[in-house]
């Protein structure tokens, strides 16, 4: 579920901070115990977590009932299963605190949801296994003479060549399928490479600001970032697009649909995705313990947080019927090409 940070990204973020490095408060240091463990670690999301307004979060309130719960006496898995629980509370699937023997996961974001999608329906019933793959790319074309594209995690690199092989193969369709349903994020940049292909002008991607204070208003004013078309001499796509999501459509992925969902002839089908719209920061608590947490908010070119998810196009929410499933229809998908053919 990572969400890596690209060079362009990382220079942005250093450029912002400059003017504000002289301003840095000091941060306390408290002791390895489970109250200063505690401690610490609830002090590091006050000063530096980004989405305590947008989630309408009382962190104060938090910390008094879990604070109750921490005693110098209670061992090491005991105090990682209350602070797993209070993290728990911010709903963020970003979260994360890692220690030797766990790393604590909030799991609701996605849980509570229908996972549609079944990859092995699309292989067998719609390719009977005669697809290909790519640089973490499984594609095909339909029997509608429709593109079919999944990529699994962005993660995975994807490079020029491997994206002008997919396209140069897909190019006598009529449409093209962009499946990104269980793709769990992974690198922006890979996220930039794909866009690129989809425009022929150069686009407002996103902003993104940075906390320059500890209060949990202290932002820098939104900074604007970009996508360029693909270089000269790489295939570009201008027919029409449906990009297909679920619930398991996170981070990097999730950036990836809110910039699609800007474009024309993109429409963005299935169900609203799993967000997670926060640049990462890590700390280190005195006990050893890693926690890893959103800091720096990135909306879409609109000016929204997507943190909660980007919305299918109007008219085009739609979920997997489970019983068509298992007759070999993955209705989403089916959905989808319906679209592109009217």
């Amino acid at each position: 579920m990572n969400l890596k940070t690209p060079q362009y990204l990382i220079g942005l973020v250093a450029a912002m901070l400059l003017p504000f490095m002289t301003s840095c408060h000091d941060v306390e240091q408290y002791p390895d115990d489970p109250v200063g463990n505690f401690e610490q670690l609830w002090t590091i999301l006050d000063e530096h977590y980004c989405f305590f307004a947008y989630k309408d979060i009382d962190w104060n309130e938090i910390h008094s009932r879990y604070r109750q719960q921490v005693n110098p006496q209670m061992s090491r898995e005991e105090l990682f299963d209350v602070c797993a629980r209070m993290l728990d509370e911010l709903r963020d699937g970003h979260t994360n605190l890692s220690a030797p023997f766990n790393t604590s996961y909030y799991r609701k974001w996605w849980s509570d949801y229908p996972q549609n999608y079944q990859a092995r329906v699309i292989e067998e019933y719609y390719f009977n296994f005669n697809y290909r793959q790519t640089g973490g790319i499984t594609y095909g074309i339909l029997p509608q003479n429709i593109g079919y594209m999944h990529y699994s995690s962005f993660a995975y690199g994807i490079g020029e060549g491997n994206l002008d092989t997919v396209l140069a193969y897909l190019a006598t369709t009529d449409g093209l399928v962009i499946d990104v349903r269980d793709n769990g994020g992974g690198s922006m940049t890979n996220v930039e490479t794909l866009v690129a292909r989809f425009t022929p002008v150069r686009i407002l991607a996103g902003t993104i600001c940075h906390k320059n204070g500890p209060g949990h208003d202290d932002f820098s004013e939104p900074y604007p970032y970009y996508y360029n078309p693909a270089e000269d001499g790489r295939i570009m796509w201008g027919k029409p697009v449906a990009v297909l999501t679920n619930r398991s459509t996170f981070s990097a992925a999730n950036n990836f649909v809110s910039i699609m969902k800007t474009l024309p002839n993109v429409t963005i089908v299935g169900a609203t995705t799993g967000g997670g719209s926060g640049m990462p920061f890590s700390a280190e608590l005195p006990n050893g313990w890693g926690i890893r947490f959103s800091s720096s908010p990135i909306r879409d070119p609109q000016g929204n947080l997507t943190e909660f998810g980007v919305t299918p196009t109007d008219g085009c929410a739609v979920d997997m019927d489970p019983l068509a499933a298992i007759d070999g229809h993955d209705t989403m998908l089916d959905f989808a090409v319906s679209r592109l053919l009217h």
